[in-house]
C-alpha cells in the first residue's frame, strides 16, 4: 500500500487514514473555517488502486491545484478528481472573500521532482516556461504581499496599483506598464483568466494573477525581503 499523504494547513499537520476517505471543509476531518460560503465537505482524499486521488466533492467552488515547482497547474471543478503524484501539492481555493491554501505531502511520490528555476545572465528568472525580469517579479511580489504574509487572506486584500507602486517606490505610470506584460506571458503558456486588452486590467485579472503566482510558487514568502531592498 502506498504511504498515506500528510496535510498541512496553517502550520498544523494532519494524517490521512488509509482505511477511509479524508474530507476537508467546514464540517470535515480537516475543518478549514466556519465560513458560511465554504462547503461542509469540499475536498476528499482517498486511495484507489494504489493511487492517491484528490476529489472536489463540493457543488459550487473550484480549486487550483499545483505542484511546488510550478510544473503543473490545474483547475479542479466540482465533481472532478486529480491524482496526487508530486511530493508536495498545493491546493488554493476561495470562499466568499477569503482565500485558503493547504499543502499535501506524499512520502513516496511517483513523480521525481527537479529544480524548476534558473537565472539567466541578463537577470531574468525562468520558472518552468515563464521568464520574468527582476522588475516584473517585484511587481508580482508587491501585489501578492498581503496573501504571502497572512494565511487565509482573501483576494479583497490585494493592494491597488497605486498602493503597490508606492510600496516599490515606483511612479504609477511605470507600474501600470508592467501587469499586462506579465499577464500576456502567462496567457501564452495557457494560464486562464488573464486575457484582456491594455485597458481592461480589472480586479478579476489582478486576483487571478496573484492566485496563480502563489499556487505555482512563482513567488513565495522567501521573496518578501526583496520589497525592502533599494530599487532602481
Amino acid at each position: 500500500m502506498t504511504p498515506a499523504p500528510l496535510i498541512e494547513f496553517c502550520g498544523e499537520w494532519h494524517e490521512v487514514d488509509p482505511a477511509r476517505p479524508f474530507t476537508i471543509g467546514r464540517e470535515a476531518d480537516l475543518v478549514v473555517d466556519d465560513n458560511p460560503f465554504l462547503h461542509r465537505r469540499m475536498l476528499e482524499i482517498r486511495q484507489t488502486a494504489g493511487v492517491w486521488l484528490l476529489y472536489n466533492i463540493g457543488s459550487r467552488l473550484s480549486v487550483t491545484v499545483s505542484d511546488a515547482g510550478g510544473r503543473l497547474q490545474s483547475w479542479l471543478a466540482p465533481g472532478g478528481r486529480i491524482p496526487l503524484v508530486f511530493g508536495a501539492t498545493t491546493v488554493v481555493f476561495s470562499a466568499g472573500s477569503t482565500t485558503y491554501e493547504l499543502s499535501i505531502r506524499l512520502p513516496s511520490p511517483p513523480f521525481e521532482e527537479s529544480t524548476p528555476a534558473a537565472v539567466a545572465d541578463d537577470g531574468t528568472t525562468t520558472i518552468g516556461a515563464i521568464a520574468m525580469t527582476d522588475s516584473q517579479r517585484l511587481l508580482v511580489i508587491a501585489m501578492a504581499e498581503p496573501m504571502l504574509r497572512r494565511d487565509g487572506t482573501g483576494v479583497s486584500e490585494i493592494p491597488t496599483n497605486r498602493q503597490a507602486a508606492d510600496r516599490l517606490g515606483w511612479t504609477i505610470t511605470r507600474f501600470n506598464r508592467k501587469p499586462d506584460n506579465v499577464c500576456d506571458k502567462l496567457d501564452r503558456i495557457g494560464v486562464r483568466g488573464l486575457r484582456g486588452g491594455p485597458r481592461s486590467y480589472a480586479m478579476n485579472r489582478r486576483a487571478r494573477l496573484v492566485e496563480h503566482a502563489i499556487a505555482t510558487r512563482l513567488v513565495t514568502r522567501d521573496d518578501l525581503p526583496l520589497l525592502d531592498l533599494p530599487h532602481d
